[in-house]
């Protein structure tokens, strides 16, 4: 079955979140799997088998370098987001009715 995930990851007790942050988007960036990194949140898209092990998998991984706090939405309901590029600005697309 096909499924979206919202994903907040917040870094506890650490000066650099960015950096924690940064290495957990490219962790869950795999084949088959949507990314789609956004300001407070990423997007992640795909098989629901596949999403929950790579996102189990990246929340051990964090763990294992910082306190942190994972705040996760899943849905079957929602259509999958994209990013593309529209006359050099960077858009979200949907697709499948809203």
């Amino acid at each position: 079955m096909k499924i979206q995930a919202e994903l907040s990851l917040y870094p506890l007790k650490t000066d650099l979140p960015e950096k924690a942050i940064r290495l957990f988007i490219e962790n869950l960036s795999q084949p088959g799997i949507s990314v789609v990194p956004a300001e407070m949140s990423t997007l992640v898209a795909g098989e629901s088998e596949e999403i929950f092990h790579i996102v189990g998998q990246c929340f051990e991984k964090a763990c294992r370098t910082n306190d942190i706090v994972l705040v996760a939405k899943f849905s079957n309901a929602c259509p999958e987001k994209g990013v593309k590029k529209k006359g050099g600005v960077t858009v979200e697309t949907f697709s499948g009715a809203v």
